[in-house]
């Protein structure tokens, strides 16, 4: 043993949830791999504590405006936002089991899975945490509504106490279930989806910072899968080594698995296979990456596997994709409307057209994010508009495929929206064959 039981449970656990909040992935950091590459890069260190101190001041200036007396969590990313605290964040994004309640004038109280008190320990911005009443058909059974009663009860004593007299709260993801519970004890709900995104939307320098390493590790990890590229491995192979890139510097999950080659790469979306990725073959990818930070690194490239020149058409679709990409970012400044930016974005060409990607722009920070922005023939009554802003950050997209072709190219930029224009923070460099180069 490593200390000698006094017999009291009260003592245990206080040694147990101060061991374990010492031995945090949080506060361990994230190893001498990542460390190292980012000093070389030249990329500081954020100033944790103060993004957190800013995430939170962001939530509660929210829900100041719209006039709720907090905010009721369940998406994980939303929970990362408000708490910087983490637990089985894909288990828990269909298992509701986890959530937290920030009040607009009083505590943040973490409702967390049973005895996982100590992983925010480290976070400085969590007030308290309570163990969480799932009413999830996966626990309540044919009791949910009993449940859901318990729970709605304990949510409605928070809002009582901290409300002000306030009785609105937003609410990200619920069943209906919940909404009635709380509607029965006199809490109206209202769209926290809105209040998050709007905080999530203007990144302090701190967060930018994390932004740039996350960034900079998922590049290494493309690095490290550019050199495994050779003719005979397989898709699912190659997607592994940017898997194993981003685990290895402290990243968190990959999204999806958009990763194809050759007749696969047209038209776009289609996941990675067994496939085996052919010389001469085109091999496009999405990184759709939740790196160190939990912020999220959005890049697509395309390159040419094996030795050989590509062939003409192989170039003019890459050609079309990178001048679209220079093109739109071109565009990008603040206090420029979403719907000018579109209507002046580049447009790919009638026979590339119907295979385009669904958008040509799109928040990002620790996933993606408002706003999504289409082409302009794509842009309807309900589209919103609004206006770039210093500190946004927004990815630029372009997919380029001719409708019915054998291939096809994808590419991806993520964009810093500064004081006086853009900054790219992505910075792989496009495959220079297909450049022409």
């Amino acid at each position: 043993m490593p200390f000698e039981p006094d017999g009291s449970n009260d003592v245990l656990h206080k040694k147990s949830r101060l061991k374990a909040a010492e031995l945090n992935q949080h506060a361990l950091g994230y190893g001498a791999l990542a460390e190292v590459e980012w000093q070389a890069t030249g990329i500081a260190a954020p100033d944790l504590p103060a993004m957190r101190r800013y995430r939170l001041e962001r939530i509660r200036a929210e829900l100041k405006r719209r006039d709720y007396a907090g905010a009721l969590l369940y998406d994980p990313v939303n929970i990362r936002y408000a708490t910087d605290a983490t637990n089985m964040q894909l288990w828990v994004a269909h298992n509701r089991t986890r959530h937290c309640f920030v009040a607009t004038d009083g505590p943040v109280v973490l409702f967390d899975y049973f005895s996982c008190e100590h992983l925010s320990d480290h976070s400085g911005v969590v007030d308290e945490v309570r163990p969480a009443v799932s009413w999830a058909y996966l626990y309540s059974g044919e009791l949910t509504g009993q449940k859901a009663r318990r729970w709605a009860a304990g949510i409605a004593d928070l809002v009582l106490e901290h409300g002000g007299g306030n009785r609105r709260i937003a609410v990200d993801h619920i069943n209906p279930e919940g909404i009635e519970e709380l509607a029965r004890l006199g809490i109206s709900t209202g769209n926290g989806e809105a209040v998050m995104e709007n905080a999530r939307l203007i990144k302090s320098p701190d967060e930018i910072l994390a932004m740039r390493r996350a960034i900079a590790a998922c590049e290494a990890a493309m690095g490290e899968m550019e050199k495994a590229l050779r003719p005979g491995i397989s898709e699912n192979e190659l997607w592994a080594e940017l898997h194993r890139g981003n685990i290895a510097r402290g990243g968190e999950w990959i999204e999806t698995r958009l990763l194809s080659s050759g007749p696969r790469t047209n038209p776009w979306f289609q996941e990675c296979s067994s496939r085996t990725i052919k010389a001469g073959e085109l091999v496009a990818f999405d990184t759709d990456l939740i790196g160190p930070y939990g912020f999220c690194a959005d890049l697509s490239r395309t390159w040419l596997c094996g030795d050989a020149p590509p062939s003409q058409e192989q170039r003019d679709l890459f050609r079309i994709a990178a001048d679209q990409i220079a093109h739109n970012t071109e565009l990008m400044r603040p206090g420029i409307s979403f719907r000018d930016l579109v209507e002046g974005s580049s447009v790919p060409p009638g026979d590339c057209f119907p295979a385009r990607y669904g958008v040509l722009y799109h928040g990002v920070g620790l996933a993606d994010e408002y706003p999504t922005l289409p082409h302009a023939g794509d842009w309807t009554d309900d589209t919103p508009d609004g206006v770039l802003e210093p500190g946004m950050v927004l990815c630029v997209e372009s997919y380029i495929g001719r409708l019915g072709g054998y291939e096809g190219v994808k590419i991806e930029e993520q964009i810093l929206i500064t004081e006086t224009g853009y900054e790219k923070l992505s910075t792989y460099p496009l495959d220079n064959r297909l450049l022409g180069g």
